[in-house]
């Protein structure tokens, strides 16, 4: 498969730009899982225009995760154009658009889901991006705003118009959030109204969930999100399954522990390990979830203030779980 120069297996799957999450560091490991496409963090338009440091942190790309796309959001056409030159200096190898987010906080102000109850506003954003680089664009979107709104297709048809090299589609409504299941009846109608890639996103979570995916939605890729929180090993499961149906098993306990140790080491490296260790809270508790006393582990974790306790909190899980 081709995003506009980028080729990507399509026997892999993508990380998606989970706000929070996919950071450098989570998209370096998932990469090393198999990951073959990242989109960071979203980025807030305005904060890029206005030179804010924060919103610039998020943009740092390194050569271990390519092909990476930067993702902004926002609802002003010129600011959009202009933050998607300044993400050029960070030199990524696409541009994602944000017309998904559900937040409040995002959609509150006309930017992400919201964008979806103003389809010519989204295309004069797509048309402005589009015309402000050189690289790769793509957009991410949800079904519709609500079930009385479902304008998904409508919208495919209006990136494809604006030149947009890619779309990927998360099978739910702005107001469903993250449940019920996706809908993959509505993502294979989008795949038949255009001739640009369609990527099928929500309720990936291993090999066979990404072929379901596929099959149901002839979608030309698939991208995960939530599937990957604490199991980067997803994406060599989804590769496994896609390439030659092989069933990857879950990890040990004790592979779990060093991938999470070795994952907030970067985190803490990148960001100090004041401010790692804080972010490392959340990363641990998805680790450990479904572990034999995670619930107590949890406790521990939301107490962590260094790597070396991080480090104790591993050994002292990978001995009561020893054989798991």
């Amino acid at each position: 498969m081709k995003i506009g120069n980028i080729e990507i297996d399509s026997r892999t799957a993508a990380l998606a730009p989970m706000a929070g999450v996919a950071d450098r560091a989570f998209r370096e490991i998932c990469h090393d899982y198999g990951a073959s496409y990242v989109v960071s963090e979203m980025v807030s338009s305005k904060g890029l225009t206005m030179c804010d440091r924060k919103s610039k942190s998020l943009l740092l790309l390194s050569d271990k995760e390519r092909p990476a796309a930067a993702q902004i959001f926002g609802s002003d056409p010129k600011i959009m154009a202009e933050s998607a030159l300044e993400c050029m200096k960070f030199s990524p190898d696409a541009i994602d658009i944000n017309m998904g987010c559900p937040a409040p906080k995002i959609a509150g102000n006309g930017g992400g889901s919201a964008l979806l109850k103003d389809p010519g506003l989204a295309s004069e954003i797509m048309k402005e991006v589009r015309r402000a680089v050189n690289i790769p664009v793509t957009v991410k979107i949800r079904l519709g705003w609500d079930k009385d709104s479902i304008n998904c297709v409508e919208m495919a048809k209006r990136a494809e118009d604006a030149g947009m090299d890619a779309i990927t589609v998360h099978g739910r409504t702005r107001m469903q959030m993250y449940a019920p299941p996706v809908d993959r009846k509505m993502i294979a109608e989008v795949k038949k109204a255009v001739s640009i890639p369609v990527i099928g996103n929500g309720d990936i979570t291993d090999g066979i969930t990404a072929a379901q995916m596929i099959e149901e939605t002839g979608c030309d890729y698939v991208m995960v999100g939530r599937g990957a929180l604490g199991r980067p090993w997803v994406f060599s499961q989804i590769s496994a399954y896609l390439h030659d149906e092989r069933v990857l098993p879950e990890p040990p306990v004790s592979e779990r522990m060093r991938v999470m140790v070795k994952h907030i080491k970067l985190i803490c490296e990148y960001k100090g390990e004041r401010v790692g260790i804080k972010e490392a809270r959340k990363h641990a508790a998805w680790y450990i979830k479904g572990i034999k006393g995670a619930a107590a582990y949890r406790q521990q974790v939301g107490m962590l203030e260094s790597i070396g306790q991080l480090e104790e909190l591993a050994y002292k899980i990978m001995i009561e779980n020893m054989g798991i």
